[in-house]
């Protein structure tokens, strides 16, 4: 049991105080002013900052390996543009340094999974940033299937001289994966067992998505592919979140009317270049646009396009373009966990919560911050007090 005590504490639940939190186990037994628990082991956190161990809700940890090529390129299956069957947990490599960076960070929960080659790429997967292995590391698999929309699916296999070559091509292909899983659901309902069909691991992996079970992890940056997004979603009622949105903020009205339908808004990568042509509306402004449209968001990192330990800077930034700051801290935590179902579990510091706090030696958004100290279910993953 361990009792942080004396930290400015950033619950995410509450205003901003000075006071402690105690845990107990791998959960958050009470946060407050002044607790006491004589048996407990005091964690002194005078003049540091605490705050929910920080969420990533869209990356490709362990996917692309730091600093290896080929041998760790394991993020795009580009041999066909529609794999859903696929996941990410046979993949990730949880000894890619890049998660001890994160713990370094203050990041404790990653979303990882496949890239925006395929129209259907397979199954993310939301896991801690600390662990023996993935199969320990797990909160959720699959936790969202991707799905893809717009340029990259079309470089991809324009190359090939295969499909898809237009955007009305990948919509299709979208569609065709859809309409013969459900095809394939009527048919596993027959009553004959002649009458039922061969096991296809392509369809089963749409089931829970069509019976909303499982949300569609849309990249779409352009307006036009976000309406795309939304378009399908409605045809097939699915369950979706919105990745990258670009370009949500030049139609706040749609990004708001999905979001309040129960859409995920998943904002970023921003701190990039504009390195393709769907990224020229790319801006530090939208998060500001989107939250004074009203909508709820997170931000993201998509590693390894921005290291994952720089989430809070992306955050910062953002506050420096207008965002507010509560706004943008809750972007990272509790917004985040949100998006991507998990806000039960994380994402704020509140009792019955998972015991995931990042301590700062400052503000968290200040460019002079260092992360001191990290728990991840109660245990101390990084502490350089």
């Amino acid at each position: 049991m361990y009792l942080l005590k004396n930290a400015t504490v950033f619950s995410v639940a509450r205003p901003p105080f000075v006071g402690d939190v105690l845990i107990e186990g791998k959960t958050i037994r009470e946060v407050g002013e002044a607790i006491l628990c004589p048996g407990a082991q005091t964690l002194d956190a005078t003049g540091l900052y605490a705050m929910p161990g920080i969420v990533d809700a869209h990356d490709h940890i362990g996917m692309w390996e730091d600093g290896i090529q080929v041998e760790g390129d394991d993020g795009n299956e580009m041999s066909d543009p529609c794999t859903p069957e696929l996941r990410a947990i046979d993949a990730i490599n949880p000894f890619d340094r890049c998660f001890k960076e994160a713990r370094e960070g203050g990041i404790t929960t990653c979303v990882t999974g496949p890239g925006s080659a395929n129209v259907l790429g397979g199954q993310f997967a939301a896991l801690k940033t600390w662990g023996s292995g993935v199969d320990a590391m797990l909160i959720k698999a699959p936790i969202a299937m991707k799905a893809a929309l717009g340029e990259n699916p079309k470089s991809v296999y324009s190359g090939q001289k295969a499909a898809p070559q237009t955007r009305m091509a990948t919509a299709a292909i979208l569609r065709r994966a859809l309409l013969e899983a459900q095809a394939y659901a009527l048919k596993l309902q027959a009553e004959e067992e002649s009458d039922k069909p061969e096991f296809d691991m392509v369809k089963e992996a749409m089931l829970p998505v069509l019976s909303r079970e499982l949300p569609l992890k849309i990249h779409a940056h352009r307006a036009d592919d976000i309406l795309t997004a939304l378009r399908i979603a409605k045809e097939f009622n699915l369950r979706i979140t919105l990745d990258h949105c670009t370009e949500g903020h030049l139609i706040p009205e749609h990004i708001k009317a999905a979001a309040e339908a129960g859409a995920g808004i998943i904002l970023g990568p921003l701190l990039t270049d504009r390195s393709k042509v769907e990224l020229r509306n790319q801006t530090f402004a939208a998060p500001r646009l989107l939250h004074e449209a009203g909508v709820e968001f997170a931000l993201m990192s998509d590693h390894p396009v921005i290291p994952v330990q720089y989430l809070p800077v992306v955050a910062a930034l953002a506050v420096r373009d207008g965002l507010p700051e509560e706004i943008a801290l809750k972007a990272i935590t509790l917004h985040a966990a949100r998006a991507v179902g998990l806000s039960a579990r994380i994402g704020s510091l509140e009792p019955g919560k998972d015991a995931d706090i990042a301590v700062f030696s400052a503000h968290p958004f200040s460019y002079l911050a260092k992360c001191v100290l990290t728990l991840i279910d109660g245990t101390i993953v990084h502490d350089a007090r």
